[in-house]
């Protein structure tokens, strides 16, 4: 195997916690007015859905080694896995609002009509992708501009559970008729 397959399962090993965390499910947020729900990350993932089943059920994955076969092999099945994870069909047709980070697709300059959102910086760019079921393909009805990739952002629009398979990662979710928004934290209630 080579040392690019080799860091690539280290970034599934790596983002794995990230979406452990993602799959503990929390309480829904109530619906804001004009019908729109503030949803967080982890309700795109169904209950009792572990993105590391495959990985924890290898054993010591510290003895995989460059050029193994088996580090290839464990590499593909997870990819596997995550480029098909469950996704909530009850969310389908909800009007929602959503932070995450930007993730242009290509051949698109400054104005992103289309892109990927994904929980965590880096995903999808830097790292694999994470699972389908943590990346939503946003289509927006006026095309973002003076954003860049890995920008904060906030998208408000209407969920499908849609696969994509774009060159940046497979999506579980889609965004239609989107609106975007530079992200601005919001301040703790007092």
């Amino acid at each position: 195997m080579n040392r690019l397959n080799r860091r690539l399962l280290l970034g599934l090993l790596l983002a794995a916690p990230l979406i452990v965390q993602a799959a503990t499910p929390t309480p829904a947020k109530a619906v804001k007015p004009g019908g729109i729900r503030e949803i967080k990350w982890e309700e795109l993932v169904p209950t009792g859905w572990d993105p590391t089943k495959t990985l924890r059920s290898k054993g010591d994955l510290n003895r995989l080694q460059d050029g193994d076969p088996k580090t290839s092999s464990l590499m593909r099945e997870v990819r596997e896995v995550w480029d098909n994870a469950p996704t909530r069909p009850e969310l389908a047709g909800q009007k929602v609002k959503l932070p995450g980070y930007l993730v242009p697709l290509e051949g698109q300059s400054g104005e992103w009509k289309e892109f990927l959102v994904v929980p965590y910086f880096g995903a999808c760019v830097h790292s694999p992708p994470p699972p389908a079921n943590q990346i939503v393909h946003v289509k927006a009805a006026i095309p973002a501009k003076g954003l860049r990739s890995m920008d904060t952002v906030w998208v408000t629009g209407t969920l499908r559970t849609e696969r994509g398979d774009t060159d940046m990662g497979v999506s579980g979710y889609t965004l239609e008729g989107a609106v975007v928004e530079k992200y601005v934290e919001q301040p703790l209630p007092k």
